[in-house]
């Protein structure tokens, strides 16, 4: 039985999915973990695609999490500014270079990464499945939330978590 209580045969219903997609690169064009994190705090409620457009002039400037652990606010903006909620993306960013000051200090455990400002469940499992590292769950967004019940996998919600379970 699944949390909705249904008799459900996993992995022969996304055996397809997980076929079809399974060697296919996260949307986000990064180079390395950090950038991976960096991105994927930006993107939230944002673009993809948005976000690769304004990248690289960030990442010049800022290429590693030291660079950013020692910058500040006024100087961070002019390259995030035009992304959807940048003040309060900017300071997570800041924050996190902060805690963790390299790149080498990333976590990559799901309690270790939600810990970090701006930094979900989807967004976890999202850095810890592109380094390799075995998800807690599957990346339960919008898209999945409505597509899934559609294939029989879920019945309807609108709660990540319980998508993501």
């Amino acid at each position: 039985m699944d949390l909705f209580g249904n008799s459900t045969d996993w992995a022969k219903k996304l055996e397809p999915i997980l076929t079809k997609y399974k060697d296919r690169k996260h949307p986000l064009d990064h180079h390395n973990l950090y950038q991976l994190l960096v991105m994927v705090v930006l993107s939230a409620q944002d673009s993809d695609a948005h976000i690769n457009k304004i990248a690289p002039a960030l990442f010049e400037v800022y290429p590693n999490m030291e660079s950013l652990a020692g910058s500040n606010f006024d100087a961070l903006i002019p390259y995030i500014s035009n992304v959807r909620n940048f003040g309060n993306k900017a300071k997570w960013l800041l924050e996190i270079a902060q805690i963790l000051k390299k790149d080498e200090n990333i976590p990559l455990a799901m309690d270790d990464l939600v810990a970090l400002k701006g930094i979900g469940r989807k967004s976890a499992n999202v850095i810890m499945r592109e380094a390799k590292v075995p998800a807690e769950g599957i990346i339960a967004d919008l898209h999945v939330i409505r597509v899934a019940p559609r294939i029989g996998l879920i019945t309807e919600t609108k709660d990540g978590i319980k998508a993501e379970k």
